[in-house]
């Protein structure tokens, strides 16, 4: 009860005033890999998680695998009943493609895996809740991996040959599509760093190669929606990116303002850049920075005119996962920032305050008001499209069913939302907690939750059981309002 006091206090002003708009959606959203589980089950092919969870479990906190997971592959009944239960107007999950194309390509279709996809989407229509599913969250097939992954420009079609399956299968019911789920994860952390799988480091250059390749087939998916499926399906495609909102360490100083600036480019503006505006901040000074470093030609490919076209302007909505916010002024060149890297190209120094209050994650401290800040941005920057919250959430590390520190989160980030709504006039649509129940939280295994249900990762049935943060969620739906 005491976290709803605090809760109550700190927004009794905002709930006299301000409501969701009736036409503004609530859901939850997971990912394929992180809750099926049937990691070899129902013709599945492998992926990228699958080959570096078996390989190398020393790069998972707990040397887990998602093989199990929550079991959701065998549970389309059981987590259906609880979405409805829980009273959201579209659940967003993930398809995964190594589930429907076993070695990556068009050439062999698992029909067990339409299956299921299909299995789930009829009883969520039939639920009356929405599907809103995301082609590619992370789980690369590893047959693709092996011809070099996202920074092989051959992949862009052979995206788009899994997409065109996509549509194909499931369009006359899917209407919202998310072509790709945070590209700055997939490039950054994928083949630059080893943050996520496949655990390449190639920084400076293969998040770059990657990024180009993922933008090319974001593009021409979008375009063969519009061109063979629109006319009939009448949906809708765009994109999900993650930024953090970035913040002059000094609003006096510019060149704290230049670095924040640098740092919104080379993060949010990477991949939103090329799709909503013409800007090419990044282009000039990475090739500035090649120069430099002794390279013949720049880091960063160029898109030719005609790809440039093909991207631009090919999302009908942005799709926000947003948890956190950072400080960001100028290197002092004492930090050990290797070169090339993405960091140095960015020559930024970003940090959070100590006195922001701490989750289960190292990265993730709470600062309701960036999300306002973030919104207005994004709507002053990209002429205010349509912003779709995909992804927002708490984690702890206890489970625990009186979560009242994810309660204050979504409490008080949702009262942000309702302030960009009301008084920025914002074009906020949706609005996704994550997650819809506890899961394999990759490099971190099973050691961070960000559930409202709580998962039982020790009993081999996985039960789920609702958290406080699953029934202040769904008076927030239900009130249209933060009681």
């Amino acid at each position: 009860m005491k976290c709803v006091i605090v809760v109550l206090t700190l927004l009794f002003c905002v709930k006299a005033q301000y409501e969701f708009p009736t036409e503004f959606e609530f859901g939850v959203a997971t990912a394929s890999y992180q809750i099926e589980g049937a990691w070899n089950d129902g013709g599945k092919g492998e992926n990228i998680w699958d080959r570096m969870t078996h390989q190398r479990p020393d790069l998972i906190d707990d040397g887990s695998t998602g093989d199990h997971a929550c079991l959701s592959y065998y549970k389309t009944d059981e987590d259906v009943g609880l979405l409805t239960d829980l009273g959201v107007d579209f659940y967003r999950f993930s398809i995964s493609w190594s589930r429907i194309l076993p070695n990556g390509h068009a050439n062999q279709i698992n029909q067990e895996g339409i299956d299921y996809y299909n299995e789930l989407i009829n009883r969520l229509i039939a639920a009356r809740i929405t599907p809103f599913v995301t082609m590619f969250h992370w789980d690369l097939p590893q047959p693709l991996q092996e011809i070099g992954g996202w920074p092989n420009p051959f992949l862009a079609d052979i995206f788009v040959d899994y997409a065109n399956i996509l549509y194909k299968e499931f369009g006359d019911r899917v209407t919202d599509w998310i072509t790709f789920n945070e590209p700055l994860v997939i490039c950054e952390q994928g083949y630059s760093t080893a943050g996520k799988a496949p655990a390449y480091t190639q920084d400076g250059i293969g998040g770059y190669l990657c990024a180009h390749t993922l933008l090319i087939a974001h593009g021409k998916a979008y375009r063969l929606y519009y061109r063979d499926y629109f006319e009939e399906q009448k949906g809708r495609v765009g994109i999900t990116l993650d930024s953090r909102m970035y913040m002059p360490a000094d609003e006096e100083s510019q060149e704290d303002l230049d670095a924040t600036e640098r740092a919104f480019q080379f993060v949010l503006g990477w991949y939103a850049n090329p799709i909503f505006s013409k800007e090419e901040i990044m282009k000039s000074r990475i090739e500035a920075q090649s120069q430099e470093e002794g390279f013949l030609s720049s880091r960063l490919p160029s898109f030719t005119d005609e790809e440039i076209q093909i991207i631009r302007g090919s999302a009908d909505f942005l799709g926000l996962n947003h948890y956190t916010s950072e400080y960001c002024t100028t290197l002092t060149g004492s930090e050990d920032v290797p070169r090339p890297s993405h960091s140095a190209d960015i020559d930024a120094f970003r940090y959070q305050s100590p006195d922001w209050e701490s989750s289960g994650s190292v990265w993730l401290k709470v600062y309701p008001e960036g999300l306002r800040k973030l919104l207005v941005w994004i709507k002053q920057r990209y002429n205010n499209p349509e912003i779709m919250i995909t992804e927002n959430g708490f984690s702890d590390r206890t489970g625990t069913l009186a979560d009242c520190r994810r309660v204050n989160y979504f409490n008080s980030y949702l009262e942000q939302v309702l302030l960009a709504i009301h008084e920025d006039e914002v074009n906020v649509t949706r609005y996704a907690a994550w997650s819809f129940m506890d899961n394999f939280e990759w490099r971190r295994g099973y050691t961070e939750r960000f559930g409202i249900y709580y998962v039982d990762f020790e009993d081999d049935d996985k039960p789920r059981t609702p958290k406080m943060s699953a029934f202040v969620f769904k008076n927030i739906m239900q009130t249209r309002g933060i009681d």
